[in-house]
């Protein structure tokens, strides 16, 4: 038996509540109201169940990107004591013939390069940025070098033992490259589909010990948003591998915009 005490107290809260407590027109029930039936869950369903697992062990997708910059040295582990066109320099000068892979440039990027130090006003290493991508307090070397086409490098050196590792190495048409908490997000034109855009979140893993593109999507940027970039063009690219947006080479596209004043 429920004590009177305990329906005087209801009465007295649903009085002074008012309508902000419907549920206590309902005496003696709660005033619970169903919210109508609800979608049943659907879980994931696999497909060809019988299909035979890989008989290629999987390749570490950020192993080629590592690589210790050579020649370099900087001070108590900060990057910032690193001239950012002397590091992409020492690569040059360690594979100066490098026009493929995570190294690739086109030869007349690599002499502009070369000659940042006689010819600065054609130095095609851009203003390098400052950022903490790994999470272990200390910030990373990010850098990126224009390119004929429109193309942009973009890479990203870590401090360690006294020298400077690269940790990731990729080239696309960019449209923009933004910084979000840890992530390093880059906005690629599409390739051939007229009002998208690619846009790929690289991500720190440590497993791997490199920047890995964990998140990649294609958006609409229509009129509604203001924005479409112009598609691509094929034709061969300095690192004759695919890019985030699926192809090689480039063709026109909006110049990425210059950086802000202050890195985030």
């Amino acid at each position: 038996m429920r004590p009177r005490g305990v329906h005087v107290a209801a009465a007295v809260l649903c009085a002074l509540s008012g309508p902000v407590l419907a549920a206590c027109g309902s005496a003696g029930t709660g005033g619970l109201e169903s919210a109508g039936p609800t979608r049943p869950a659907v879980g994931p369903v696999r497909l060809w169940p019988d299909l035979p697992p890989a008989t290629n062990p999987p390749i570490d997708y950020g192993e080629s990107d590592i690589q210790r910059v050579p020649d370099i040295r900087v001070t108590g582990d900060d990057v910032r004591s690193a001239d950012a066109v002397e590091v992409v320099r020492a690569e040059v000068r360690a594979r100066p013939d490098a026009r493929t892979g995570p190294d690739g440039l086109y030869e007349e990027t690599a002499r502009a390069v070369a000659a940042c130090a006689s010819e600065p006003a054609s130095c095609p290493v851009m203003r390098p940025y400052y950022r903490d991508l790994t999470g272990d307090g200390r910030e990373e070397l990010i850098v990126g070098i224009r390119m004929p086409e429109q193309q942009v490098a973009v890479r990203v050196y870590r401090a360690e033992r006294g020298g400077l590792t690269r940790i990731m190495s990729t080239v696309d048409q960019v449209i923009s490259v933004e910084l979000a908490g840890r992530d390093l997000i880059m906005r690629v034109g599409s390739a051939g589909i007229p009002g998208y855009e690619y846009r790929t979140a690289w991500s720190w893993d440590e497993r791997q010990g490199s920047m890995l593109p964990t998140r990649d999507e294609i958006v609409r940027v229509g009129p509604s948003g203001g924005r479409t970039p112009a598609g691509r063009l094929p034709g061969p690219g300095p690192s004759g591998t695919t890019g985030s947006s699926g192809t090689t080479g480039a063709g026109p596209s909006p110049v990425p915009p210059p950086p802000p004043e202050e890195a985030p």
